[in-house]
């Protein structure tokens, strides 16, 4: 079974095919991306008009590429997988009626797919694949949860933020500091060079007693900071700012994963979405897992974006294991705010 899976939830145009066996982990034949970061680049965040149309022009081209770079033709693919929601709503309209019109072209059934799953399954394409039962880190530019996994569609929220995710501290916080698009990356960058213990800034609900995050406060409390540092910031200082910031971050990411380690008594995690690039996120967690004897599995950094290889998987893994049905009526909706948790009501 090959399908094909096609991603447009917001600033990226992914397509992928995957090949499934009816067992095991489907195999990657083919993925390309085209990211809008420069596009984009010049508004200092995603536009969403723009988004759309570019998703237009694109996507057609990405799927003749990874058919040739797979060796395949149209005819070869069974199923047609599209990201249904979360994302921007007209960004989602193009994967998903591209999608349908594709599969109605060739007479095949389609699945929608939910991205925030097909980042969670993303690692079982990584060289380190995970086993089930695992607790997953989900950290992306619009959420953050810890998940308790213990199959395709058996999930269980532990914790999730109630305000700011991670990815919009890193973002926000940048933009604060005059570092450009995309914040989180540029920060990081800039974090290289300072000092994570120069400044003193909150570690949100980090004792809270419970799983959930909260972000919001800490980037009030680097524009205070910034303020306080006066109109022409030095470069050192800034760059102190940006470790210390990342510090917070990653303080709260890896002692709250640790805990529903704990709790769930798991000794699995899996970290996932774009801010699972980070390396000192990556390091640190690592560090603190090997010292409680815990596995930790990523995604390959190039599929920690969002991607169209998350999408295949995630629909050839529910296809097995028979949480969902493919389908052939064509008609398609899309869901901008669509809980994880609902996938799971789903499939029950």
């Amino acid at each position: 079974m090959n399908v094909l899976g096609i991603e447009s939830s917001c600033d990226e145009t992914g397509v992928a095919l995957v090949s499934s066996q009816g067992e095991g982990t489907p195999a990657l034949l083919a993925h390309a991306l085209h990211t809008q970061i420069d596009m984009h680049r010049a508004y200092g965040g995603v536009v969403p008009e723009l988004a759309s149309r570019d998703h237009i022009r694109r996507v057609v081209p990405l799927v003749r590429q990874v058919m040739d770079s797979a060796g395949r033709t149209l005819a070869d693919i069974d199923v047609v997988a599209y990201t249904q929601g979360p994302g921007l709503a007209g960004a989602l309209l193009v994967g998903a009626g591209v999608s349908c019109a594709l599969a109605a072209s060739l007479g095949k059934p389609t699945l929608a797919v939910h991205h925030l799953e097909g980042h969670l399954l993303s690692p079982f394409l990584s060289s380190d694949p995970p086993q089930f039962p695992f607790v997953a880190l989900l950290v992306s530019g619009g959420h953050t949860q810890l998940m308790r996994v213990d199959g395709v569609a058996r999930y269980e929220l532990l914790g999730e933020t109630i305000d700011d995710a991670a990815g919009e501290a890193f973002d926000k916080s940048a933009k604060l500091m005059g570092l450009g698009y995309p914040g989180g990356p540029a920060l990081a960058r800039l974090a290289e060079f300072g000092d994570p213990a120069a400044f003193d800034l909150p570690r949100p609900l980090l004792h809270s007693g419970n799983l959930d995050f909260s972000f919001a406060g800490l980037k009030t409390a680097v524009r205070t900071r910034l303020g306080k540092l006066g109109v022409n910031v030095c470069q050192q200082d800034l760059a102190h700012l940006a470790a210390s910031t990342q510090q917070a971050i990653i303080d709260v990411l890896v002692r709250k994963s640790l805990s529903a380690l704990r709790e769930s008594g798991l000794n699995r995690l899996v970290v996932a979405g774009g801010v699972g690039a980070n390396a000192s996120l990556r390091r640190q967690l690592d560090d603190a897992c090997q010292r409680s004897g815990i596995r930790v599995h990523y995604p390959e950094v190039a599929l920690c974006t969002d991607n169209g290889a998350m999408i295949a998987l995630a629909a050839a893994l529910r296809l097995q294991s028979g949480a969902q049905e493919a389908t052939a009526d064509y008609a398609f909706t899309v869901r901008p705010r669509w809980p994880l948790a609902d996938v799971v009501r789903a499939a029950a």
